[in-house]
Protein backbone atom coordinates (compact mmCIF):
# COMPACT_ATOMS: atom_id res chain seq x y z
CA UNK A 1 0.00 0.00 0.00
CA UNK A 2 1.17 4.06 -0.42
CA UNK A 3 2.12 5.87 2.01
CA UNK A 4 -0.96 8.16 2.42
CA UNK A 5 -2.61 10.52 5.14
CA UNK A 6 -5.93 9.71 5.75
CA UNK A 7 -6.15 11.63 9.02
CA UNK A 8 -8.65 9.08 10.54
CA UNK A 9 -10.21 9.97 13.28
CA UNK A 10 -10.66 7.61 16.34
CA UNK A 11 -13.27 5.31 15.64
CA UNK A 12 -15.60 6.07 19.17
CA UNK A 13 -14.90 9.93 18.37
CA UNK A 14 -18.23 11.06 19.20
CA UNK A 15 -18.14 13.92 16.77
CA UNK A 16 -17.16 11.64 14.20
CA UNK A 17 -19.70 9.19 14.55
CA UNK A 18 -22.49 11.83 13.90
CA UNK A 19 -21.02 13.64 11.41
CA UNK A 20 -24.08 13.39 8.42
CA UNK A 21 -22.22 14.00 5.79
CA UNK A 22 -19.00 11.44 6.72
CA UNK A 23 -21.81 9.28 7.47
CA UNK A 24 -23.77 10.05 3.64
CA UNK A 25 -19.84 9.70 2.22
CA UNK A 26 -19.83 6.07 3.66
CA UNK A 27 -22.97 4.88 2.73
CA UNK A 28 -22.54 6.07 -0.66
CA UNK A 29 -19.05 4.33 -0.77
CA UNK A 30 -20.08 0.96 0.21
CA UNK A 31 -23.00 1.38 -2.26
CA UNK A 32 -20.93 1.61 -4.89
CA UNK A 33 -18.65 -1.57 -3.68
CA UNK A 34 -21.34 -3.16 -3.81
CA UNK A 35 -22.85 -2.44 -7.24
CA UNK A 36 -19.38 -3.17 -8.46
CA UNK A 37 -19.27 -6.24 -7.20
CA UNK A 38 -16.18 -5.99 -5.11
CA UNK A 39 -15.13 -6.92 -2.13
CA UNK A 40 -13.32 -4.75 0.94
CA UNK A 41 -10.31 -6.16 0.25
CA UNK A 42 -10.61 -6.07 -3.69
CA UNK A 43 -11.08 -2.00 -3.46
CA UNK A 44 -8.06 -1.46 -1.11
CA UNK A 45 -5.76 -3.18 -3.69
CA UNK A 46 -7.14 -1.60 -6.71
CA UNK A 47 -7.66 2.39 -4.89
CA UNK A 48 -3.78 1.15 -3.19
CA UNK A 49 -5.75 1.95 0.59
CA UNK A 50 -5.88 0.51 3.59
CA UNK A 51 -8.96 -2.12 4.43
CA UNK A 52 -8.72 -0.83 7.90
CA UNK A 53 -9.21 2.70 6.24
CA UNK A 54 -11.85 1.62 3.85
CA UNK A 55 -13.96 0.53 7.04
CA UNK A 56 -13.57 3.73 8.65
CA UNK A 57 -14.67 5.70 5.67
CA UNK A 58 -17.55 3.68 4.98
CA UNK A 59 -18.69 3.75 8.81
CA UNK A 60 -18.47 7.25 8.29
CA UNK A 61 -15.79 8.15 11.01
CA UNK A 62 -12.88 8.46 8.23
CA UNK A 63 -11.58 12.23 7.52
CA UNK A 64 -10.26 11.59 4.23
CA UNK A 65 -7.98 13.48 2.13
CA UNK A 66 -9.36 14.41 -1.18
CA UNK A 67 -6.68 12.99 -2.90
CA UNK A 68 -7.74 9.63 -1.33
CA UNK A 69 -11.17 9.91 -2.11
CA UNK A 70 -9.99 10.67 -5.94
CA UNK A 71 -7.87 7.37 -5.64
CA UNK A 72 -11.21 5.32 -4.11
CA UNK A 73 -13.54 7.45 -7.23
CA UNK A 74 -10.66 5.70 -9.66
CA UNK A 75 -10.84 2.33 -8.25
CA UNK A 76 -14.61 2.33 -8.47
CA UNK A 77 -14.70 4.07 -12.01
CA UNK A 78 -16.87 6.82 -11.25
CA UNK A 79 -16.65 10.64 -10.75
CA UNK A 80 -15.85 12.04 -7.62
CA UNK A 81 -18.98 14.02 -6.97
CA UNK A 82 -20.87 11.14 -7.27
CA UNK A 83 -18.89 9.82 -3.94
CA UNK A 84 -19.79 14.01 -2.41
CA UNK A 85 -23.16 13.12 -3.55
CA UNK A 86 -23.96 16.71 -6.27
CA UNK A 87 -25.57 14.68 -9.05
CA UNK A 88 -25.45 17.87 -10.82
CA UNK A 89 -23.35 19.27 -13.52
CA UNK A 90 -22.15 22.88 -14.50
CA UNK A 91 -24.77 22.70 -17.46
CA UNK A 92 -27.78 25.29 -17.15
CA UNK A 93 -29.59 22.12 -18.70
CA UNK A 94 -29.11 19.87 -16.51
CA UNK A 95 -29.74 22.30 -13.42
CA UNK A 96 -32.92 22.78 -15.18
CA UNK A 97 -33.73 19.11 -15.51
CA UNK A 98 -32.54 18.18 -11.80
CA UNK A 99 -35.41 20.97 -10.39
CA UNK A 100 -37.80 19.42 -12.72
CA UNK A 101 -36.73 15.78 -11.30
CA UNK A 102 -36.57 16.86 -7.59
CA UNK A 103 -38.59 15.20 -4.88
CA UNK A 104 -40.45 13.05 -7.46
CA UNK A 105 -40.74 9.01 -6.57
CA UNK A 106 -39.62 6.43 -8.20
CA UNK A 107 -42.62 5.97 -9.97
CA UNK A 108 -42.80 9.52 -11.98
CA UNK A 109 -38.73 9.05 -12.49
CA UNK A 110 -39.47 5.60 -14.54
CA UNK A 111 -41.81 7.44 -16.78
CA UNK A 112 -39.26 10.24 -17.29
CA UNK A 113 -36.31 7.85 -17.88
CA UNK A 114 -38.65 6.18 -20.31
CA UNK A 115 -39.76 9.35 -22.42
CA UNK A 116 -36.09 9.83 -22.90
CA UNK A 117 -35.51 6.07 -23.93
CA UNK A 118 -38.24 6.85 -26.08
CA UNK A 119 -36.71 9.64 -27.51
CA UNK A 120 -33.39 8.72 -27.84
CA UNK A 121 -32.99 5.35 -27.79
CA UNK A 122 -33.53 2.67 -30.38
CA UNK A 123 -37.16 4.51 -31.94
CA UNK A 124 -35.63 4.84 -35.70
CA UNK A 125 -37.41 1.11 -36.75
CA UNK A 126 -40.79 0.44 -35.08
CA UNK A 127 -40.31 -2.68 -32.80
CA UNK A 128 -36.61 -2.28 -32.89
CA UNK A 129 -36.17 -2.21 -29.09
CA UNK A 130 -38.36 -5.63 -28.50
CA UNK A 131 -36.20 -7.67 -31.53
CA UNK A 132 -33.40 -7.63 -29.13
CA UNK A 133 -34.06 -9.75 -25.75
CA UNK A 134 -31.07 -8.85 -23.24
CA UNK A 135 -30.92 -10.84 -20.45
CA UNK A 136 -29.86 -9.32 -17.10
CA UNK A 137 -28.94 -10.68 -13.72
CA UNK A 138 -25.88 -12.44 -11.61
CA UNK A 139 -24.32 -15.61 -12.14
CA UNK A 140 -26.21 -18.63 -11.91
CA UNK A 141 -29.61 -17.12 -12.55
CA UNK A 142 -29.69 -19.10 -16.04
CA UNK A 143 -29.00 -16.44 -19.02
CA UNK A 144 -26.78 -18.32 -20.66
CA UNK A 145 -28.67 -21.66 -20.73
CA UNK A 146 -32.26 -19.94 -21.35
CA UNK A 147 -30.96 -17.46 -23.58
CA UNK A 148 -29.30 -20.21 -26.00
CA UNK A 149 -32.96 -21.85 -25.84
CA UNK A 150 -34.89 -18.18 -26.24
CA UNK A 151 -32.43 -17.69 -29.26
CA UNK A 152 -33.25 -21.35 -31.01
CA UNK A 153 -36.86 -20.72 -30.17
CA UNK A 154 -37.41 -17.25 -31.27
CA UNK A 155 -35.15 -18.03 -34.97
CA UNK A 156 -32.04 -15.39 -33.81
CA UNK A 157 -28.95 -15.10 -32.93
CA UNK A 158 -27.84 -15.93 -29.15
CA UNK A 159 -25.08 -13.66 -28.29
CA UNK A 160 -22.80 -14.26 -24.97
CA UNK A 161 -21.69 -10.61 -24.21
CA UNK A 162 -18.64 -12.00 -22.27
CA UNK A 163 -17.17 -13.50 -25.03
CA UNK A 164 -17.98 -10.29 -27.76
CA UNK A 165 -16.37 -8.86 -24.54
CA UNK A 166 -12.97 -10.88 -25.38
CA UNK A 167 -13.01 -10.50 -28.76
CA UNK A 168 -12.69 -6.51 -28.70
CA UNK A 169 -10.07 -6.77 -25.78
CA UNK A 170 -8.46 -9.26 -27.31
CA UNK A 171 -7.29 -11.76 -24.38
CA UNK A 172 -9.57 -13.39 -21.84
CA UNK A 173 -11.66 -11.90 -18.95
CA UNK A 174 -9.46 -12.73 -16.37
CA UNK A 175 -6.67 -10.83 -17.74
CA UNK A 176 -8.47 -7.46 -18.71
CA UNK A 177 -9.42 -7.39 -14.79
CA UNK A 178 -5.83 -8.96 -13.35
CA UNK A 179 -3.49 -6.42 -16.05
CA UNK A 180 -5.72 -4.03 -17.19
CA UNK A 181 -7.78 -3.23 -14.00
CA UNK A 182 -11.82 -2.90 -13.45
CA UNK A 183 -11.93 0.46 -15.40
CA UNK A 184 -10.69 -1.03 -18.43
CA UNK A 185 -12.81 -3.75 -18.36
CA UNK A 186 -16.05 -1.60 -17.94
CA UNK A 187 -15.08 0.18 -21.41
CA UNK A 188 -14.48 -2.95 -23.17
CA UNK A 189 -17.78 -4.15 -21.64
CA UNK A 190 -19.79 -1.20 -23.20
CA UNK A 191 -17.66 -1.15 -26.80
CA UNK A 192 -18.88 -4.88 -27.21
CA UNK A 193 -22.47 -4.21 -26.29
CA UNK A 194 -22.49 -0.91 -29.13
CA UNK A 195 -21.12 -3.21 -31.27
CA UNK A 196 -23.76 -6.00 -31.04
CA UNK A 197 -26.21 -3.51 -31.16
CA UNK A 198 -25.03 -2.33 -34.36
CA UNK A 199 -24.21 -5.84 -35.38
CA UNK A 200 -27.64 -7.74 -34.46
CA UNK A 201 -31.11 -6.20 -34.97
CA UNK A 202 -32.57 -9.28 -33.84
CA UNK A 203 -30.91 -11.16 -30.68
CA UNK A 204 -30.83 -12.94 -27.78
CA UNK A 205 -28.26 -11.22 -25.55
CA UNK A 206 -27.06 -12.56 -22.22
CA UNK A 207 -25.04 -9.92 -20.38
CA UNK A 208 -22.24 -9.91 -17.54
CA UNK A 209 -24.00 -9.78 -13.88
CA UNK A 210 -22.19 -6.41 -13.33
CA UNK A 211 -23.22 -4.65 -16.25
CA UNK A 212 -25.73 -2.96 -14.49
CA UNK A 213 -23.22 -0.90 -12.17
CA UNK A 214 -22.06 1.33 -15.04
CA UNK A 215 -25.44 3.57 -15.64
CA UNK A 216 -24.16 4.79 -19.33
CA UNK A 217 -24.12 0.95 -20.22
CA UNK A 218 -27.16 0.07 -18.64
CA UNK A 219 -29.41 3.28 -20.37
CA UNK A 220 -27.32 1.86 -23.05
CA UNK A 221 -28.36 -1.66 -23.20
CA UNK A 222 -32.33 -0.34 -21.74
CA UNK A 223 -32.86 2.04 -24.52
CA UNK A 224 -31.94 -0.39 -27.55
CA UNK A 225 -33.20 -4.10 -26.15
CA UNK A 226 -35.96 -5.18 -24.39
CA UNK A 227 -34.53 -6.25 -20.96
CA UNK A 228 -35.24 -8.92 -18.75
CA UNK A 229 -34.08 -9.83 -15.22
CA UNK A 230 -33.57 -13.53 -14.16
CA UNK A 231 -34.01 -13.36 -10.85
CA UNK A 232 -32.98 -16.66 -7.92
CA UNK A 233 -32.31 -16.24 -4.41
CA UNK A 234 -28.36 -15.73 -3.05
CA UNK A 235 -28.31 -19.26 -2.27
CA UNK A 236 -29.64 -20.85 -5.67
CA UNK A 237 -27.01 -18.25 -7.49
CA UNK A 238 -24.05 -19.87 -5.57
CA UNK A 239 -25.70 -23.87 -5.72
CA UNK A 240 -25.89 -23.67 -9.66
CA UNK A 241 -22.75 -21.93 -9.82
CA UNK A 242 -21.38 -24.42 -7.96
CA UNK A 243 -22.62 -27.00 -9.25
CA UNK A 244 -21.47 -26.19 -12.85
CA UNK A 245 -18.01 -26.91 -11.13
CA UNK A 246 -16.81 -23.59 -10.86
CA UNK A 247 -15.24 -23.37 -6.98
CA UNK A 248 -14.04 -19.69 -7.37
CA UNK A 249 -16.84 -18.19 -5.52
CA UNK A 250 -15.36 -19.65 -2.64
CA UNK A 251 -11.86 -20.42 -3.13
CA UNK A 252 -9.87 -18.45 0.32
CA UNK A 253 -13.61 -16.60 0.60
CA UNK A 254 -15.32 -17.86 3.97
CA UNK A 255 -17.74 -15.01 3.50
CA UNK A 256 -18.49 -15.65 -0.35
CA UNK A 257 -22.35 -15.95 0.62
CA UNK A 258 -22.20 -12.54 2.72
CA UNK A 259 -20.52 -10.87 -0.33
CA UNK A 260 -23.19 -12.40 -2.80
CA UNK A 261 -25.69 -11.28 -0.90
CA UNK A 262 -24.40 -7.67 -0.62
CA UNK A 263 -23.96 -7.68 -4.47
CA UNK A 264 -27.39 -8.56 -5.14
CA UNK A 265 -28.75 -6.39 -2.71
CA UNK A 266 -26.72 -3.53 -4.55
CA UNK A 267 -27.52 -4.16 -7.77
CA UNK A 268 -31.28 -4.84 -7.15
CA UNK A 269 -32.86 -1.76 -7.81
CA UNK A 270 -30.61 -1.41 -11.10
CA UNK A 271 -31.56 -4.97 -12.28
CA UNK A 272 -35.47 -3.80 -11.28
CA UNK A 273 -35.33 -1.20 -14.24
CA UNK A 274 -35.58 -4.20 -16.42
CA UNK A 275 -39.17 -4.20 -18.90
CA UNK A 276 -39.54 -7.79 -17.58
CA UNK A 277 -38.60 -9.73 -14.31
CA UNK A 278 -38.56 -13.62 -14.29
CA UNK A 279 -38.53 -15.86 -11.02
CA UNK A 280 -36.34 -18.85 -12.11
CA UNK A 281 -35.97 -19.57 -8.67
CA UNK A 282 -37.46 -23.96 -7.88
CA UNK A 283 -37.57 -24.62 -11.01
CA UNK A 284 -35.81 -27.04 -13.63
CA UNK A 285 -34.72 -25.98 -16.71
CA UNK A 286 -37.20 -26.71 -18.84
CA UNK A 287 -39.62 -25.35 -16.90
CA UNK A 288 -37.97 -22.55 -16.07
CA UNK A 289 -37.83 -21.60 -19.86
CA UNK A 290 -41.68 -22.44 -20.66
CA UNK A 291 -42.41 -20.26 -18.02
CA UNK A 292 -39.58 -17.47 -19.29
CA UNK A 293 -41.38 -18.37 -22.74
CA UNK A 294 -45.22 -17.75 -21.59
CA UNK A 295 -44.29 -14.30 -19.83
CA UNK A 296 -42.58 -13.15 -22.77
CA UNK A 297 -45.59 -13.60 -25.09
CA UNK A 298 -47.75 -11.76 -22.63
CA UNK A 299 -45.40 -9.15 -22.55
CA UNK A 300 -44.86 -8.38 -25.97
CA UNK A 301 -46.44 -10.73 -27.90
CA UNK A 302 -43.52 -12.60 -29.11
Amino acid sequence: MGDIDLRIEDAAAPDASREPFLVALGERVRSLRARKGLTRRALALASDVSERHLANLELGVGNVSVLVLRQVARALDCELVELLGDETASSPEWLLIRDLLRGRGDDDLRRARLALTELYGDAGRPGARTSRIALLGLRGAGKSTLGRRLADDLGVPFVELNVEIERVAGCGLGEIHNLLGPAAYRRYERRALEEAIQLYPDAVIATPGGLVSDPATLNLLLGHCYAIWLQASPEEHMSRVLAQGDLRPMAGNTEAMDDLRRILAGRAAFYGQADLAFDTGGRSPDDAFAGLRAALRAAIGR
